[in-house]
């Protein structure tokens, strides 16, 4: 009898953001996922509408944040990437780290990448449930 559940094969969503990508961070920020054994199912770049920002961030809405976080990710544009692997969700969040680049582990790509808390380098999905919502910003059809 097992303890432990096996991990499930899952998808990932991962944004990064727009100073990341004007520090030319792209590159880098793939290399850490693919050397940590994800696949890339898809990639796109784009820039984000009003919109689509505040449906992406539609958690926060009426937080003091909020209205900021929305300009800044409309400020440039987005690259958005797929990844595929194990326990995907879970793994990407240990991975990219604390909100706060000062307050994440060194070696995630927050700490190595992020400048401070809005300028984090990277969004990333932390549910099943946030991935079916905030995909749709992106991509068709993987969920």
């Amino acid at each position: 009898m097992k303890d432990k559940k096996e991990a499930k094969e899952e998808i990932s969503l991962v944004v990064i953001k727009p100073s990341a990508v004007r520090r030319k961070l792209v590159g880098k920020i793939l290399n850490e996922f693919e050397e940590d054994d994800f696949e890339l199912v898809d990639i796109k770049m784009k820039r984000l509408t009003r919109e689509e920002a505040e449906y992406l961030y539609d958690v926060h809405k009426g937080k003091d944040f909020f209205e900021p976080l929305i300009e800044y990710m409309i400020s440039g544009p987005v690259v958005a990437f797929l990844l595929k692997g194990k326990d995907a969700i879970k793994r990407v969040r240990e991975k990219i780290g604390a909100t706060d680049p000062k307050e994440a582990k060194p070696g995630t790509v927050r700490a190595k990448y992020g400048l401070n808390k809005r300028q984090n380098a990277v969004h990333a999905v932390d549910s099943q449930e946030r991935l079916k919502h905030e995909i749709k910003v992106f991509f068709d059809g993987y969920v």
